[in-house]
């Protein structure tokens, strides 16, 4: 394999908190962790209870889903809701606060979804290259 890139810019230095970094990395792995897009995007559609968006998501088990609900709940991007019925109803619903975040998220989906084919034959064509090496 050949160096292509020998001078990579780096971005200057810029004025920020100390720990803000660190901050916002937690904030970030949380909205790119692929179960919380996933539980965004679903209700987008409004409220859902637990067995419904463990069915719309599909591939996710029961745990992963109480763990991603509860870091989004956390968060402040998802509410939880208890109806007092027999057995007691659940209801998982986006805030503000999520419903802003879903904005953005839904866009980056859209861009993956567009430019796929882009993506999958940059891939084909790195991995052709890295295999001869």
């Amino acid at each position: 394999m050949r160096p292509e890139h020998k001078k990579v810019p780096a971005m200057p230095p810029g004025p920020h908190a100390e720990g803000s970094c660190l901050a916002v990395a937690s904030v970030l792995a949380r909205v790119g962790d692929k179960w919380s897009v996933l539980v965004i995007m679903t209700l987008i559609d409004g409220p859902m209870r637990f067995n419904e968006l463990k069915r719309k998501i599909g591939g996710i088990s029961q745990r992963m889903l109480t763990l991603t609900l509860r870091g989004l709940e956390r968060d402040g991007l998802v509410t939880r809701t208890i109806f007092p019925t027999i057995p007691p109803r659940v209801d998982y619903e986006l805030t503000d606060l999520g419903r802003g975040l879903a904005q953005p998220v839904q866009a980056l989906g859209q861009w993956a979804f567009a430019h796929l084919p882009e993506i999958e034959g940059a891939r084909t064509n790195f991995d052709a290259r890295n295999e001869k090496g």
